[in-house]
């Protein structure tokens, strides 16, 4: 598991680049963080000169653009943290190194320096801001943390680490340090439900009691109270559930009980998770998992499980209706395509052939007029037979008054922008298919691999007790 942060770094307020980019770096290089320096390594420059050559390529950059760096970004900082316990620092700076080299697709220059100090272990990578060849600046695009993220995911898969799960805002773990704050409300429910454990006679004994408490007391449509340190009335009715009005006189008649809304919440267990019965399969080292990853790539896996978790798949029956849903999603795109194709040729031909009948007619007319001659025939067969065949055509398509080529054109037009609004959203959903199609055979392959390594495990132990 480890999570990531890319920081912009700017020139310090009253000092130079050289010198900023010095500082920076000298405290990822801490000497008592970094085992002595042995966990510190570079990619295109030497860890010990780094902010030096980082400076040289500035001044390349200067030359061969002719722009002057002042006060932008002088170089990027991404911090990977790691679960304390699962890696070794050695093999954490290997990590960080690919993550940088993938990032930056080794097109800029950095160092990683992998910090132990902590319980977790972390490295701390920074890398220039200028590109090796001094011809451009590093692109901050939009969302680059997201992508630093997945990336980092992606080579802890690799690598047979755990991932970050992702899970929603209501179910994520709370921190527990802080102070409980305890507000004016729950001052009143105290002091209400003390009253009430004393089993007062009436609705009208509980106000007297808070009375006596130091609580003012206003009446009207809705009873509000106000403490000592209160700058406002709280209407009863705004309290939790058991300690408006109604319910404290339910308290009080023996036919409802105060009851806090505010007691613990329980999470509601969720059932066997896809995502993380998968990713205790790569990290394991079974019989069946080698085999798997002998005919399989254990990095289209990792793409896969990341997939999964991008799009809140959490089970197999989850997935195989999503591809259901898709595919026929596509079929209906597909048959409206065709559909539409269908209409397009017959607007196309029937034009051509409306075409063709208004241009023949006044020769079929003069061919009618002259009783059909075999010699006016002779002269004109083209035109005649070009006129036949149109009103062939109409009478096969049952055509009794012809429709006007510019209402045709405009229609052609319009069943045009369907179909290739149609056909953007089909590629669109034959490629979603496509990634869940390829989820689901991925997930068939290692689930079928460690059933055949049940199986012949039980085979060896029957054979065993023979």
């Amino acid at each position: 598991m480890a999570a990531t942060r890319l920081i912009a770094l700017h020139a310090n307020k009253g000092k130079t680049i050289a010198r900023s980019l010095s500082d920076r770096t000298d405290y990822a290089k801490n000497p008592d963080k970094t085992e002595k320096g042995e966990l510190v390594t570079g990619y295109q420059c030497d860890p010990f000169t780094v902010d030096e050559e980082f400076m040289l390529t500035k001044r390349k950059y200067e030359q061969i653009t002719g722009r002057h760096q002042r006060r932008d970004v002088i170089a990027y900082q991404i911090r990977q943290s790691f679960k304390p316990g699962e890696i070794t620092p050695e093999e954490a700076n290997r990590l960080g190194r690919e993550l940088a080299l993938r990032f930056t697709k080794g097109k800029f220059a950095f160092i990683v320096a992998t910090h132990t100090d902590r319980a977790h272990i972390h490295n701390h990578i920074v890398f220039n801001s200028t590109s090796l060849d001094g011809t451009r600046k590093f692109k901050n695009f939009w969302f680059s943390g997201l992508a630093l993220q997945r990336l980092s995911d992606l080579v802890c898969l690799e690598n047979s680490l755990s991932v970050i799960e992702a899970k929603p805002i209501g179910e994520r773990e709370k921190r527990t340090e802080y102070p409980t704050r305890t507000s004016i409300r729950d001052f009143i429910c105290r002091d209400i439900d003390r009253i009430l454990q004393k089993k007062p006679k009436d609705f009208e004994t509980v106000l007297f009691q808070l009375q006596q408490l130091g609580y003012e007391i206003k009446r009207g449509k809705h009873v509000s109270v106000k403490g000592r340190n209160q700058k406002r009335f709280v209407r009863l009715s705004s309290l939790p559930e058991g300690y408006r009005e109604a319910e404290i006189r339910a308290a009080i008649s023996g036919s409802g009980e105060a009851k806090r809304e505010g007691r613990p919440h329980q999470k509601p267990e969720h059932s066997f998770n896809l995502l993380i019965d998968i990713q205790s399969k790569l990290q394991s080292k079974g019989k069946g998992f080698k085999r798997w990853a002998t005919v399989y790539n254990l990095k289209q896996m990792s793409k896969t499980l990341l997939f999964l978790r991008d799009n809140r798949i959490d089970s197999v029956d989850r997935l195989n209706a999503l591809v259901a849903e898709k595919q026929e999603k596509r079929d209906r795109l597909l048959y409206a395509i065709q559909e539409s194709e269908k209409r397009l040729a017959e607007i196309a031909a029937l034009k051509t052939q409306i075409i063709n009948y208004s241009k023949t007619r006044p020769i079929y007319e003069a061919y009618r007029k002259a009783g059909y001659s075999k010699s006016f025939l002779e002269e004109h067969r083209k035109e005649i037979m070009l006129h036949k065949a149109a009103k062939a055509a109409f009478d096969a398509l049952g055509i009794k008054k012809l429709p006007k080529v510019k209402e045709l054109s405009l229609e052609y037009e319009q069943v045009l922008e369907e179909k290739k609004a149609a056909y953007a959203e089909y590629r669109q959903v034959k490629k979603e298919m496509q990634e869940y199609w390829i989820a689901q055979r991925n997930i068939a392959s290692l689930y079928a691999a460690e059933r055949e390594a049940n199986e012949g495990r039980q085979r060896q132990e029957e054979k065993k007790q023979r």
